[in-house]
């Protein structure tokens, strides 16, 4: 090995190569960068349209309870309004709610009327 290939410094009378730049090509100009954002984007929602007609599939086991119905009942009416990609459920629930929420003031209409013809023949029997 040589001393020129290794300089030392500090000491006088040894040559030091010089050190060259590479000479790149100057970046062609292409105008303004385009971004691109790829990215997730959240489904819209639907949540109030969902339970509404799962309570409105419930309503058929527990149609009974006359709350289930009715509180599936508001949630599809929230649903239709505030919802649109949840529309088909929300209407799914409203149906199958409104179907029982009918169901149960024709009985208590029924039950009432019965009641009322019921007193109503008692106290005209005469005893």
């Amino acid at each position: 090995m040589s001393d020129d290939q290794y300089p030392v410094q500090g000491h006088q009378g040894q040559h030091q190569p010089q050190y060259q730049q590479p000479q790149y090509a100057q970046p062609q100009q292409y105008g303004q960068p385009t971004h691109v954002t790829v990215g997730y984007q959240p489904a819209p929602p639907r949540g109030m349209s969902i339970a509404s007609m799962v309570l409105g599939l419930v309503s058929i086991v527990l149609g009974f309870t006359f709350l289930v119905p009715l509180v599936g009942f508001v949630l599809g009416i929230i649903g239709v309004r505030k919802e649109p990609a949840g529309r088909g459920m929300a209407i799914t629930g409203l149906v199958l709610n409104g179907l029982f929420v009918v169901g149960w003031a024709l009985f208590v209409i029924l039950v009432i009327g019965v009641g009322a013809a019921g007193i109503a023949t008692s106290g005209t029997s005469g005893s």
